[in-house]
């Protein structure tokens, strides 16, 4: 079955793009925790980061990238958190690699 994201990812449930390339789309987060919360997420499907193989560096580094270029273009380069959930213990929901790009406000530290 296909997850939310491929189906956003395939235009077939609606989203708030932000950016989009051959490998990569990024969307604003529904539930968003700060100002800004958009997500990072691979066309590619990969279950989590830990399912990441070697051949999956380009893309995960084209990720960071993507998260580097929004974080400017929404005005928190200068401080944000980008994160990702591996597995349901993590806080992990929707199994498709993704980052959570988290900024616009004072973040606490974790745990």
């Amino acid at each position: 079955m296909a997850s939310i994201f491929t189906k956003i990812i395939n235009n077939e449930l609606p989203s708030e793009k932000v950016f989009e390339n051959e490998r990569i789309i990024a969307i604003k987060d529904i539930h968003p925790v700060a100002s800004v919360h958009l997500l990072i997420i691979s066309k590619k499907e990969i279950k989590e980061l830990q399912s990441v193989k070697p051949e999956d560096k380009d893309l995960v580094f084209e990720m960071i990238q993507v998260a580097q270029q929004l974080a400017k273009e929404f005005g928190i380069a200068d401080g944000y958190r980008l994160l990702t959930n591996n597995g349901p213990t993590a806080g992990q929901t929707i199994f498709h690699l993704h980052f959570h790009l988290i900024g616009g406000r004072v973040l606490g530290a974790l745990g």
